[in-house]
Parts: C-alpha cells; sequence; structure tokens
C-alpha cells in the first residue's frame, strides 16, 4: 500500500481516498495499484455495501494522471497501451464491481478525474468544484471504453465538446449535461454524501446489484436483458431479504437486509 491512497469504514461504507494533495491527487501508477486493491477487498467484504470515492486536501478530487511520470511510461504507443492497461485495471474493477459506488467530488475534477467519476455510478459534487478534460492541450487521445462512459452519461455531441474543447466547466454545466446527480454547498458535501451513502447502505443489496447488472447490460444492448440481469433479478425474488421485507411490511416494521 501507499501512504498516496487511504481508506476508511463507517458502517457499511468504505472511503476510498486519493491523498496526493500536493500534486492535486494527481494519479501514478502506485496509487492506481493501492486503490485497486481496496476496490477488490470491498467487492469481496459481504458487509461492506457502498464504496465512497474521494481526494484529500479540498482542492481536487483527481486532477488526471500523473503527468511526471508521461516521459518515461507514456513516450511512445507501445508504453502508451502498457501504462493504459495498468491503469484501467483499477478504473473497471471500479466500474464493474456489483455494489453501488459514489464520487464525492471538490475542487478539480480533470481528465482522468472525469473517467474516475464516471466509472462510479453516482458523482456528488461541491458548489466549488471544476471539471474539464484536458487531452487536447497534450495531445493524447481516450480510448472508446472511457469515452462511452463520459458519452453514456452526457450524449455523445457533449462528450465531444469536453474532448474538442479542452474548457474547464462548472459544476451547474456539469449537472445539465448529466455528469453530476447533485451539487451541494462545498462546506456540507462531506456530511451530505456520508448521510446519503448510509441510507443506500441500508436498503437491499441485492436489489442494488440487480438494478446496476440490469441497467449495464440495457447500456450495452439497449432491446435486451441479459441473462445475468435476469438471474439477479430471480436472485431477488428468492431471497430471505424479499421474505424478511414482506414480513417486515405487514408487522409494520423496518426491514434489515442481509444481502442473501
Amino acid at each position: 500500500m501507499t501512504e498516496h491512497v487511504l481508506t476508511r469504514r463507517d458502517g457499511a461504507v468504505r472511503w476510498l481516498i486519493f491523498n496526493k494533495p500536493e500534486k492535486h491527487n494527481a494519479l501514478s501508477l502506485e496509487m492506481n495499484e493501492a486503490a485497486l486493491k481496496i476496490i477488490e477487498a470491498f467487492a469481496a467484504a459481504p458487509d461492506e455495501r457502498v464504496l465512497v470515492v474521494a481526494g484529500a486536501g479540498g482542492k481536487a478530487f483527481v486532477s488526471g494522471a500523473d503527468i511526471s511520470e508521461f516521459e518515461d511510461r507514456r513516450s511512445n504507443a507501445e508504453k502508451a497501451d502498457e501504462y493504459g492497461r495498468l491503469t484501467q485495471r483499477m478504473f473497471f474493477a471500479l466500474r464493474d464491481v456489483e455494489k453501488p459506488t459514489i464520487a464525492m467530488i471538490q475542487g478539480y475534477c480533470l481528465g482522468g478525474g472525469v473517467a474516475l467519476a464516471t466509472c462510479c455510478d453516482i458523482r456528488i459534487g461541491a458548489e466549488a468544484s471544476v471539471y474539464g478534460i484536458p487531452a487536447a492541450r497534450l495531445g493524447i487521445g481516450y480510448s472508446a471504453d472511457f469515452i462511452k462512459l463520459l458519452a453514456d452519461l452526457v450524449g455523445p455531441s457533449c462528450a465531444k465538446e469536453f474532448l474538442y474543447t479542452a474548457r474547464r466547466y462548472s459544476p451547474a454545466e456539469a449537472y445539465h449535461m448529466g455528469l453530476l446527480n447533485r451539487v451541494v454547498p462545498t462546506a456540507g458535501l462531506e456530511d451530505y454524501v456520508a448521510e446519503y451513502a448510509a441510507t443506500m447502505a441500508a436498503n437491499a443489496p441485492l436489489t442494488q446489484r440487480a438494478t446496476k447488472i440490469v441497467v449495464s447490460e440495457l447500456l450495452a444492448d439497449p432491446d435486451r436483458e441479459g441473462a445475468r440481469g435476469r438471474k439477479a433479478v430471480a436472485d431477488c425474488a428468492n431471497s430471505e431479504d424479499f421474505r424478511d421485507a414482506r414480513r417486515a411490511f405487514m408487522e409494520k416494521r423496518k426491514p434489515v437486509f442481509h444481502g442473501r
């Protein structure tokens, strides 16, 4: 592990915090590897229900990749491909984990920070946050996987605008484009996200898992729910959680979900 990636747990909520504020939490490969281990541990932990991804220091979520590594690790196409493969392991582990994930965004969310945020299910931004993808100022090409994540949220035209212009966007603009789910006051951001995550963690995890799988399948093919989605929905219908929720409704009490 590395001091530049921190983690903590609040009840059923796991926090993943990028901790390199002197570089606006720019991601190094070492940080990617450390974050991947935390995501994999979260995915395997039955008593952890929601993951919150954040940046330390108050000035940035993630400001992109650590450019100081580019000369050595991305100096030509072959090296860039290898760098991309190493980076994608963490990003796509976050995208594919079958539990809810939240990006808590304050300050700069740029380049790879936007890509990382799009890998989360929900994005909550502070009023003082800033968004942009400066790839066109660096001569970097974004892969189809990352562009699809952005285009699925904001649409193809706005995705092109992000990448063509390399301009920075306000949280209000990001919200209206569909990148953000919520914009909240900066001072209350962490408390808001903590409460939001705790509320989600108290709900039925099998329902959340089924929702995530079905939405992913519909994004891949809008006319077809796949076999994984159908099984996930059936798992809900056959679960102890569903049986207890029915009893709780009749008994006028709050159900307690166990994910089975």
